[in-house]
């Protein structure tokens, strides 16, 4: 397991995280947002997880009304890396020199959401929009090799997508693995 990459997300660990995967399973390296949520999904981790597919914009809603702490979004970014290489951004960082794999831009993504929390009235009180973005949204991105229609995802980013799963499992393990930690023995 990276280290390093364990330790850039062991901070966003908490009962009220949102795990989302954008991307197309139809083009190759780009579905891998979508590859991890369904695998931690079947794992039941403990963190909330939805797979936006390609249309994340159909999902502000539900995301605003789930209010979470924090907000990961899994997907394909081109940051210029090896491929299968992982970082963790920033929104503001992604306009500058990360490119999606697809139409909706990450960052845009983030401003709708943004302006969504701030068109909420429950949580227009005290919270600003600006602020939620830039400081409880993080993007998981996985450097893609290729993310042509039609090709299935490369060696490269399903490793990483392996590493992923291992270190998002172990942040947020199954509610029932939680139960058997906090047991003291008889």
């Amino acid at each position: 397991m990276d280290k390093q990459l364990f330790e850039k997300l062991r901070k966003f660990r908490g009962p009220k995280t949102l795990i989302v995967g954008i991307g197309n399973t139809l083009k190759g390296d780009d579905g891998v947002g979508p590859f991890v949520c369904q695998q931690l999904q079947h794992y039941k981790i403990s963190a909330e997880i939805i797979d936006a597919g390609t249309v994340p914009e159909n999902y502000i809603q539900v995301i605003v009304k789930k209010a979470p702490a924090v907000l990961l979004v899994i997907d394909a970014i081109n940051f210029g890396a090896e491929a299968g290489a992982i970082e963790v951004f920033k929104p503001e960082q992604l306009s500058s020199y990360a490119i999606s794999t697809h139409a909706l831009s990450p960052r845009l993504f983030v401003d709708m959401l943004s302006q969504q929390i701030k068109a909420c009235p429950e949580r227009s009180r005290g919270v600003d929009s600006l602020d939620y973005a830039r400081d409880k949204v993080y993007f998981i991105g996985i450097q893609p090799a290729q993310t042509h229609l039609g090709q299935l995802m490369s060696g490269q980013v399903k490793e990483a997508a392996q590493q992923l799963l291992r270190i998002l499992t172990d942040l947020f393990p199954p509610k029932d693995r939680q139960i058997n930690r906090q047991r003291k023995p008889v």
